[in-house]
């Protein structure tokens, strides 16, 4: 399938509301949707995500705000990915301790209760810290995506959860839980550095890490990973290692 760069593909999208922003504090947000009502499928998730949307639950959404155009979707090609060397560490650190299996994405009682010791740690104010089994789901899942959970065990204990979609032109990190007391491990990227690894087992050259913000300290890790390609309005641009996001660029 081609990628056409100047407009995502004919569908029906709708404004949110105006919310507080969950990662700039004193800012406002509005998130772009695509109507749910739509059939929805990996190839068409695959071309929205070609134009900087992102999957949450069965919502497909991109950021629309109108004073800011901080939140940059961004991909690796995995085919030209060289680690860093505090990368190399992580991945030497875990490889050799940690058992990692691909898991159809369903309940399971252990994934449950790491996801909520995580987010009590971890996003205390995020609103899901107290979600029901139901809840858990409905943000981790959709009925029309192809999800992988890949699960991250240290001996027979559950530590980390990378949540990921497969889409025909490659994987797309949906979201990453892990337990909070090793944080000596670096698991959050370990699961970037396995699902790059993953990605390339697929013969896929991308992988999708959603948004980065520069002012985010949540969100700026993703910088560390290089090349990296940045959606700018209509079009990827390329970034080496060393070589700043220019933000400056962006079409509005």
């Amino acid at each position: 399938m081609d990628e056409d760069p100047r407009k995502p593909p004919a569908t029906s999208l709708f404004l949110g509301p105006q919310h507080p922003c969950s990662y700039l504090p004193g800012r406002s947000a509005r998130m772009l949707f695509v109507d749910v009502e739509l059939r929805l499928d990996a190839v068409i998730s695959q071309q929205l995500a070609n134009h900087g949307f992102r999957r949450s639950g069965r919502f497909l959404y991109r950021p629309h705000c109108c004073a800011c155009r901080d939140c940059v979707p961004i991909r690796l090609p995995v085919s030209e990915f060289r680690p860093n060397r505090r990368q190399r560490r992580c991945w030497r650190r875990n490889v050799g301790e940690l058992a990692v299996r691909a898991l159809p994405a369903r309940f399971r009682q252990e994934h449950y209760d790491l996801y909520l010791r995580y987010l009590a740690l971890r996003h205390p104010q995020g609103g899901m810290s107290d979600a029901s089994p139901e809840e858990y789901l409905e943000c981790l899942v959709s009925p029309w995506a192809e999800t992988i959970f890949f699960e991250f065990r240290l001996g027979a204990r559950v530590v980390g959860i990378a949540v990921t979609d497969r889409l025909p032109q490659g994987l797309s990190a949906v979201y990453t839980f892990f337990d909070p007391a090793l944080g000596r491990r670096s698991l959050g990227m370990f699961a970037i550095l396995w699902q790059i690894q993953q990605t390339r087992a697929f013969g896929l050259p991308w992988l999708y890490l959603g948004y980065w913000i520069e002012n985010c300290r949540k969100m700026s890790y993703k910088d560390l990973f290089r090349p990296l390609e940045a959606w700018m309005g209509r079009g990827w641009e390329r970034f080496d290692a060393g070589e700043p996001i220019r933000l400056c660029s962006r079409s509005a």
